[in-house]
């Protein structure tokens, strides 16, 4: 909770003590679990280095026990974000498909409750956005659409928010603004219905990748409906 208000530095100490309590009761699937939010944040916070180090020790961690195949497809679609970050293309590639692959054997009844969440709604956002940090846009769109469409069906206004402007972002790579207009439009709606600094984060990334476009009507007209959105 504290991470998805924006408050790190305590989501970083209630990261470690949960990696700790993890250990102290020998969940090493939990551990990695704990290790993949480490990683996650570390990567959002401009540290991919230390976000890829933190996947990779996930993945070690789940060698020591019956593995939970849904948090490896975690692990791997986080460790794909951060050589994306990284520049990594093949690797940031093999990695998502590793995530697909892993995902592909998950069986639910087996997984933990906390390993729910792990699911094609936020696999294929996250894809989405690592294919957005190496330039594929066409990749980006696909996995984004996919996001867009579980989210919509489970009603989760968050993920899709932040996958309908991984889609803005897709289309502004492409140079199709009025596509990126819509899609940005659709990010504000949802993104207006939850309290997400990553939203916002996500709805200021939109703006940023729209000022190649100058002073056009339809930049102006979503940056004038984000400011409330930003304001609050």
């Amino acid at each position: 909770m504290s991470y998805d208000n924006g408050e790190h530095g305590t989501a970083q100490r209630y990261l470690i003590q949960s990696l700790r309590l993890a250990e102290e009761s020998r969940n090493p699937a939990l551990g990695a679990h704990v290790l993949a939010g480490m990683a996650d944040q570390a990567t959002l916070l401009g540290h991919p280095d230390e976000g890829r180090r933190l996947a990779q020790a996930g993945r070690a961690g789940l060698s020591r026990t019956p593995e939970s195949a849904a948090c490896l497809a975690d692990l791997w679609a986080l460790e794909g974000r951060a050589l994306a970050k990284l520049g990594d293309k093949r690797a940031a590639t093999n990695a998502v498909a590793a995530s697909e692959q892993a995902y592909s054997t998950v069986q639910l009844d087996n997984e933990a409750e906390w390993a729910r969440f792990i699911d094609p709604a936020y696999l294929n956002g996250e894809h989405a956005q690592t294919f957005q940090d190496i330039g594929d846009s066409a990749q980006s769109e696909k996995y984004a659409r996919v996001s867009i469409d579980h989210a919509r069906a489970q009603r989760r206004a968050r993920r899709g928010a932040m996958s309908q402007a991984a889609l803005a972002v897709s289309h502004l790579q492409r140079r199709d603004l009025e596509a990126a207009h819509a899609a940005g439009l659709r990010t504000l709606s949802l993104s207006g219905q939850v309290k997400s600094s990553r939203t916002v984060e996500a709805v200021q990334n939109l703006q940023r990748q729209m000022v190649p476009f100058g002073r056009h009507a339809l930049v102006a007209d979503f940056n004038d409906r984000a400011r409330d959105l930003l304001a609050a």
